[in-house]
């Protein structure tokens, strides 16, 4: 992305949002390759194909699990990182949308935490929608959040970061 290589003609033809995180799998269904973006798309795929417990089987878990990765997918990622933009990123301060998605923020940690005082993690067990919030979650000084205002969510991440390969993917890129 330092070279805009998401901006060439192979890249958007490929993943047509032209963002990461993006995959292809060479050896995707049938022994063919599969492209795909989202990083939803691809934890869901990633752990059917290896069969993973990250994404039960069982259809109850299942649906706990996907419903809490849909959460981040449509509120968590999409206003934590407006919340982003407007604190660190924007020309000048928009005073109107400051508030508004520190507000949502705010309320958005507190179902992390509601949530993280019934279960040890998102969706019960360590799932996929863990492995996308966490991210999310380790930037919360950028969101002007104190995790210790929000304990169960404190737990949370420092068991998630705990993780050998949490703290290897984190690494990436230096």
């Amino acid at each position: 992305f330092q070279t805009n290589d998401q901006l060439t003609p192979e890249f958007v033809g490929t993943f047509p949002n032209n963002k990461i995180p993006a995959i292809i799998d060479p050896q995707g269904p049938g022994g063919k390759p599969l492209a795909l973006f989202e990083s939803a798309a691809i934890l869901i795929y990633l752990a059917e194909k290896s069969g993973s417990p990250l994404l039960p089987a069982d259809p109850a878990a299942r649906y706990e699990t996907l419903q809490w990765l849909m959460f981040q997918m449509g509120g968590v990622g999409p206003m934590f990182g407006q919340t982003h933009h407007f604190l660190r990123y924007a020309p000048e301060p928009v005073p109107y949308a400051i508030e508004r998605y520190r507000t949502e923020t705010a309320r958005l940690y507190g179902v992390l935490n509601r949530r993280l005082g019934e279960a040890d993690f998102l969706a019960g067990e360590y799932s996929v929608a863990d492995i996308a919030t966490y991210p999310w979650v380790a930037r919360h000084e950028w969101h002007d959040i104190r995790l210790a205002d929000y304990p169960n969510v404190a737990r949370w991440y420092a068991a998630i970061g705990a993780r050998p390969a949490v703290q290897r993917g984190m690494a990436v890129p230096a």
